[in-house]
């Protein structure tokens, strides 16, 4: 744990890193795994390396140049899954991130003072509600509440997110009521989802036109032309061919569903 310590040092952002995550580890436990996942994965991959060394009769030294090389790629991965974590909830926040401040500002509108609409909302659904709940424990912890909303607002991945905690925060600093500027960045933040929406429209049209164009016109009259021809011919096809053939469009179908997964707005309607 003291090299991990060390290391967890030379790495300043990695607390608020494991934060934005969601990763409820301190960042010497989180070096520490990263070096032990690193060491067995290369420990392993230097293993194999062993036989192919061997069989083609290259030193054996090579063997701690492999485990150098491969403990350092695997080091790096594992540090990288942090990156993935944190853009993976960013996705989850903003897509119900416009609920969780519409349930704010609900509460807000009632009467509500804004400490107990940030306890009730910790309590609402979603990873939004969970970064709520992050706010209230810091403040049951004894932070003031300006620097809680801070330190989320530090550590959020969503852009979102960000704003609506910015102005809240700031409309704490300058003394006016919270409930206006929020209302203010909500409609902000619906506009930019139904402008998302608008171009997902957009693409999509165009992407469902080539869709019909390559996987359906094409291969149908492309089929039919082939056995026209085959017969005219006397040219012999095989069954594996039509696997083949089916194969290919297995491909193309699968590759039109993961263009408009890809391009679908990350929304929450």
């Amino acid at each position: 744990m003291g090299f991990a310590h060390s290391l967890a040092a030379k790495m300043p952002d990695l607390r608020d890193k494991l934060r934005s995550a969601g990763i409820h580890k301190k960042p010497p436990e989180f070096v520490d795994e990263s070096l032990k996942n690193g060491f067995m994965m290369a420990l392993m991959f230097s293993i194999l390396s062993i036989f192919i060394i061997l069989k083609n009769n290259l030193p054996i030294a090579l063997v701690i140049v492999v485990f150098i090389i491969s403990f350092a790629i695997f080091f790096s991965l594992m540090l990288k899954r942090l990156d993935v974590a944190i853009t993976r909830r960013e996705r989850e926040i903003d897509r119900d991130v416009l609920f969780a401040g519409r349930f704010l500002l609900v509460k807000l509108n009632s009467g509500k003072p804004l400490i107990n609409a940030l306890f009730e909302a910790s309590e609402s659904y979603g990873v939004a509600g969970e970064y709520f709940r992050e706010i209230v424990e810091d403040i049951k912890l004894g932070t003031p509440l300006e620097e809680a909303l801070e330190k989320a607002y530090r550590t959020t991945p969503s852009r979102k997110f960000k704003k609506i905690l910015f102005q809240i925060n700031n409309a704490l600093k300058i003394g006016v009521d919270v409930s206006q500027p929020l209302e203010a960045i909500l409609e902000e933040i619906s506009q930019e989802q139904l402008i998302e929406i608008q171009r997902y429209g957009k693409k999509l049209n165009s992407i469902i036109m080539f869709y019909l164009l390559a996987a359906i016109v094409v291969p149908s009259l492309g089929i039919t032309l082939f056995s026209i021809v085959a017969s005219m011919l006397s040219l012999k096809i095989d069954l594996p061919v039509f696997f083949m053939i089916l194969f290919f469009l297995m491909i193309v179908q699968l590759v039109f569903i993961g263009m408009i997964k890809g391009i679908r707005p990350n929304l929450n309607v």
